[in-house]
């Protein structure tokens, strides 16, 4: 079965060959995502030694018109993590049939549950929800990679785009840069979003009230701070992520009640409190790396039907269910690219 998965021509997308639509953020975003798992699948050939034709990972770029041109790997596990792609159309690609494309494609693919990976993949998860995740090794190769190719070939040449928590990386990458005045085109694919469910704990008519009194709060020391240090979130706020989530993902659904809270509170005209809210947690003085000013913000709803809470969840259907929202494959979906 993992067999399968891997193997693009049974779970590639292979309605995308030769028909991609580079003005299509939607073909963009599959395009994307699988890269992000060719990461995956190189990651799991290494560990399973499949080499030569026994190898699944490459027709992931390939069959797309794209080159791997080196791998990012941890310093800690020696595990395959990141990837930088090349876009090489063929020949007969006219220059309008690909505008809009990337030059380069830098990709982070996400936790892994196999024993050679996990464990180092786990400890990471653990610094997301810690807010920490820009103390690892791993960010900082992430980081040194993608300043790296922005010097070289110029930040509107290059993408970023990541899975889970590979998408945690891509997000506070894109963020550190954006703060830099380089802003990247981004694809976070089921991004986490490490903090309360609101929406699932306090009736709808109550969570906005309970957002607007916390983020009241979270405004008053981020403004205090400013004075202080300084403001980098008007760089910031230019940057505009593509930003992919699932209502059934318990773990990135908590971006769509962000989103829509920030629309209401913008409607009745107190967005500027918001603004200064999302630079700060109340967790500690380091700003949250989950939040962001903006994004495109795309819902995948059509798997959400998981509405019996955590005795669902303990039921096989109910974890397959919930693996299938978090999952990557969803965004090359033939139905989403409409």
């Amino acid at each position: 079965m993992s067999s399968k998965r891997e193997d693009f021509r049974f779970s590639g997308p292979l309605h995308l060959i030769g028909t991609v639509d580079w003005k299509n953020v939607r073909h963009r975003a599959a395009v994307a995502a699988c890269l992000v798992h060719g990461v995956s699948v190189v990651e799991r050939d290494r560990q399973k030694q499949r080499e030569g034709s026994q190898a699944f990972a490459s027709p992931w770029w390939k069959s797309l018109n794209f080159k791997m041109v080196s791998q990012l790997q941890d310093d800690v596990d020696s595990s395959i993590f990141g990837a930088i792609y090349k876009f090489e159309p063929p020949a007969s690609y006219s220059n309008l049939s690909i505008d809009g494309c990337p030059y380069y494609v830098i990709a982070f693919r996400g936790t892994l549950l196999k024993r050679k990976s996990f464990k180092r993949d786990l400890e990471l998860d653990f610094h997301i929800l810690r807010n920490t995740l820009d103390t690892t090794s791993r960010f900082e190769i992430a980081m040194r990679a993608v300043r790296d190719m922005v010097a070289s070939v110029g930040s509107s040449n290059v993408w970023l785009a990541g899975h889970s928590l590979g998408s945690a990386i891509a997000l506070l990458v894109g963020k550190t840069m954006a703060k830099e005045e380089y802003l990247l085109a981004s694809f976070l694919f089921n991004s986490p979003y490490p903090s309360v469910p609101i929406e699932k704990i306090v009736p709808e008519k109550v969570h906005h009230v309970f957002r607007g009194a916390v983020n009241v709060v979270r405004a008053g020391v981020a403004l205090a701070e400013k004075k202080m240090s300084g403001d980098s979130s008007l760089a910031q706020s230019a940057w505009v992520p593509n930003v992919f989530v699932n209502t059934a993902d318990h773990i990135s659904s908590g971006y769509v009640g962000y989103f829509d809270h920030k629309k209401k509170m913008e409607e009745i005209g107190v967005g500027g409190i918001e603004r200064l809210a999302t630079q700060l947690s109340l967790r500690g003085s380091s700003e949250p790396m989950h939040r962001i000013p903006s994004a495109n913000l795309v819902v995948n709803s059509t798997r959400s039907r998981d509405a019996h809470g955590i005795k669902r969840l303990m039921h096989a259907h109910g974890i397959k269910r919930l693996m299938h929202a978090h999952g990557i494959k969803q965004w090359w979906s033939k139905d989403l690219l409409h």
